[in-house]
């Protein structure tokens, strides 16, 4: 692959929270074989240990760097922000990629609930605080990289405090993109990354064989390289089951509950499962 955005190239940095495992390790590798420097941060220091084992097989030392982050406390991500620039002296990428999945009711479940929005919400807010303007400081091409969910577009019902962080990630880098596009001479972008079904470890706890439909880290991650380096702001990626067509239904669908006063999550609602089955196989 040839990339010419001018964050992507060989020599530039990248940080990835989340990058011990799944979506954040395929990236750091993907990085990496592009001669773009990795420092890679997660919470689970012997996980970490093994993926930058891994990757030094392969990879120059003066490529790879890591650090152990706790991404739901700033000052993790402050120390991890002045890691990055006292050993590569810049940072070009920052993929905000940690994050955690656990059962949750909107009635109960608690804690969960304030360990997802710690991880998934408040892990991304630290991530932009504290890299951010260190990196439109620097006049250098560079991009922010947040993973987001379809949940927190379409929200299905099931899991309310993930889809409420990752819908909260949505609105989040929105809002960044919209603040950089308007500073003069800018060189930094924002972009969400929206995963379809990949089958990464914290999905294999929950489904213990890989799905057919689900793609792999590794073909989420070229996908994402594919439409970064074309510019786009929504990564909205497809899988072996779900097309991006379907995707833009789906989210046309949810759209509509508003303008045309449905039921919340008409989607899921027995008086418009009909109708919304009606409305996907149309042309």
């Amino acid at each position: 692959m040839s990339l010419q955005h001018p964050a992507l190239q060989a020599g530039n940095v990248a940080v990835i929270t989340g990058a011990a495992s799944g979506l954040g390790l395929a990236a750091a590798e993907k990085f990496l074989s592009l001669g773009i420097k990795v420092m890679l941060a997660d919470i689970d220091e012997d996980a970490l240990q093994n993926a930058y084992t891994q990757l030094s097989r392969h990879y120059s030392v003066e490529q790879l760097a890591s650090q152990r982050v706790d991404v739901s406390q700033l000052s993790s991500l402050e120390a991890l922000r002045d890691a990055a620039f006292e050993q590569f002296g810049q940072v070009n990428v920052l993929m905000n990629n940690a994050g955690i999945a656990r059962r949750s009711s909107s009635l109960d479940n608690y804690d969960n609930w304030q360990a997802i929005l710690d991880i998934n919400l408040w892990g991304v807010i630290h991530g932009q605080q504290t890299f951010g303007q260190a990196m439109i400081d620097q006049s250098l091409p560079g991009m922010i990289i947040n993973t987001g969910s379809k949940q927190g577009i379409t929200c299905p019902p099931g899991s309310p405090a993930y889809n409420v962080s990752k819908a909260a990630v949505k609105a989040l880098t929105e809002s960044l993109q919209h603040e950089l596009r308007n500073i003069d001479d800018g060189q930094l972008s924002a972009h969400l990354l929206v995963p379809g079904f990949v089958y990464t470890g914290m999905i294999q706890r929950f489904i213990p064989e890989k799905p057919e439909f689900a793609w792999t880290s590794e073909q989420t991650i070229e996908f994402m390289m594919q439409r970064l380096d074309a510019g786009d702001f929504y990564i909205i990626c497809p899988d072996n089951e779900t097309t991006r067509e379907m995707d833009n239904k789906r989210v046309l669908w949810g759209a509509t509950d508003i303008s045309l006063n449905r039921p919340a999550l008409s989607r899921w609602h027995p008086d418009y499962a009909e109708a919304f089955a009606r409305y996907m196989e149309e042309d």
